[in-house]
């Protein structure tokens, strides 16, 4: 295997431990009864959207776009495979994000246990400046050299624009950020928070 540079190995790490540690975490937390019964289900279901809306088609290249194989070093490839790689995405977009997003709202207003059981403008505005913040220090951080331009990401069904009309909206450092880029968790937010007010009515 080709020997990985610093910010490579960094790169491994918080793929590999944000898809992991949540994929453990949670299920033994439920188990134990230390967060309510619908946070699997919303972990779950999270996975799903994150994977059939986006990850999956950036993944292979779908639809006029590059696989992630082509828009990434070797050494990534080696240490991430191309099968591999949507899993661990989709498993961080749902552990990491979503639930990490979820428990950090529950914190900050808080602990309110019926926080969630009917829509709440200040919490969806909350979330979502969660779910863009994280993702423009993804694109610009961790993923930079997948995401930048001349890059191709696929068409997906969050992300409906492709890269038919992808503007910059801004660079950082010579790293850039895309219209693209953003799009899924724009449409992931009220998504997300639907499905929240949904399942947690349930217990």
């Amino acid at each position: 295997m080709e020997t990985l540079t610093n910010e490579q190995l960094r790169i491994v790490l918080v793929v590999y431990s944000s898809a992991i540690l949540p994929l453990v975490l949670i299920p033994i937390l439920h188990i134990k009864r230390l967060i309510p019964s619908w946070v699997l289900r919303v972990y779950i279901a999270s996975f799903i959207i994150c994977a059939l809306g986006w990850e999956l088609w950036f993944n292979y290249g779908i639809v006029q776009g590059d696989s992630v194989e082509i828009r990434r070093a070797l050494q990534l490839n080696q240490r991430i495979p191309l099968h591999l790689n949507w899993i661990l995405n989709s498993l961080a977009d749902a552990g990491a994000i979503c639930c990490g997003g979820l428990l950090l709202c529950w914190l900050s207003f808080g602990r309110d246990p019926q926080l969630f059981s009917s829509w709440n403008t200040s919490v969806f505005v909350f979330l979502f400046g969660f779910f863009i913040g994280q993702n423009m220090l993804v694109e610009m951080f961790l993923y930079h050299d997948q995401l930048e331009v001349g890059k191709q990401l696929s068409w997906a069904p969050l992300s409906p624009l492709g890269s038919l009309w992808n503007p910059v909206l801004f660079a950082f450092q010579d790293r850039t950020i895309t219209l693209q880029g953003q799009i899924p968790w724009v449409i992931m937010t009220p998504l997300f928070y639907l499905m929240l007010i949904k399942h947690s009515g349930r217990d």
